[in-house]
């Protein structure tokens, strides 16, 4: 187990790494583009040869990535080039909005899809024909056009939800709650579409086995044959969906908090790079690569505590 985790960290580390190194190129590797557009599109050459100067952008790359790279290891990433505000701390403010929607969404998800899951399985008929109409549908419509539904009904319509703007939980958990119900269902509803039919399909996989003839033969209750032994062979499956879910959440965060008007990381990224902030960028690229690799480590984890099996790997 120990070196499993082991080789599951250099994995996560090669990817961050490469990642990292990836999308720095790509909005490093043309310094003076960077530098013209903190100055302005009628900057003069020589103006934009002393910005490039000013920022450390006249070095070599892969010294600019060593110092960039280093100054993450010690909390340090850097400055906006338009507001020369911190970005560390503006993540540390932006962060936490986006991790609730995203967190919030993948436990309803999980929840639901399993419920839908095991329903459309088990009950088969009209249940499983309409779970799987309704993830057919709700995989074909983006988050971000059921976002605009639901405002216009929810919130314009029936002025049960704000259409826009964030209440702190601090402030008022009630406010809270109210501020982000609409946003999370709109992740929910393309999430759950996508992860039910997988969990409907693990589960039937499993019916379908030896191990359950013999439990049912051994006159184990329908109930325990269902919920002790094939949900729990059917989780594996389930959790690789989830976290598959988790970057397709974390990219349709991006428009919903735009459509919400909500103050998270997607926003701030989106905002950053029509602005052409690229140390803004880089950061909340840093956290979502930082996100995703521990929530995969966390859901592989949980794969070798359901299924033995997989911890030979």
């Amino acid at each position: 187990m120990p070196a499993l985790l082991l080789r599951h960290l250099a994995r996560a580390s090669g990817i961050f790494l490469l990642v990292t190194f990836s999308t720095f190129c790509l909005m490093y590797g043309n310094g003076e583009g960077v530098a013209r557009a903190t100055l302005g599109m009628s900057a003069s050459a020589s103006d934009v040869h002393r910005r490039m100067v000013e920022l450390g952008l006249d070095r070599p790359l892969l010294v600019q990535f060593g110092d960039w790279l280093g100054g993450v290891f010690t909390g340090d990433f850097g400055q906006s080039y338009l507001t020369g505000q911190s970005v560390a701390g503006a993540l540390q403010v932006r962060v936490p909005v986006t991790l609730a929607l995203t967190l919030i969404t993948l436990v309803l998800t999980a929840v639901i899809s399993v419920v839908l899951g095991v329903a459309a399985a088990v009950r088969g008929g009209w249940v499983d024909r309409m779970v799987q109409f309704l993830s057919v549908l709700g995989t074909a419509v983006p988050s971000f056009i059921i976002a605009i539904v639901l405002v216009f009904t929810f919130a314009v319509h029936f002025r049960a939800f704000p259409a826009t703007g964030y209440t702190s939980p601090e402030i008022s958990f009630g406010g809270w709650i109210s501020s982000v119900t609409l946003p999370v269902l709109a992740l929910l509803i393309g999430s759950v579409a996508s992860a039910a039919v997988q969990f409907r399909a693990a589960f039937l996989d499993n019916l379908g086995r030896d191990y359950v003839r013999t439990l049912r033969a051994r006159g184990v209750p329908e109930r325990g044959v269902l919920f002790r032994h094939v949900l729990r062979n059917a989780g594996g499956p389930g959790l690789t969906v989830l976290n598959l879910q988790l970057i397709g959440t974390l990219g349709g965060a991006v428009f919903v908090e735009q459509i919400f008007a909500l103050p998270g990381m997607g926003q701030l990224g989106n905002l950053s790079a029509q602005a052409g902030d690229v140390p803004m960028v880089m950061g909340t690229v840093l956290v979502t690569i930082a996100i995703v690799i521990v929530v995969n480590i966390l859901g592989d984890l949980a794969t070798m505590l359901l299924n033995p099996k997989a911890r030979i790997r």
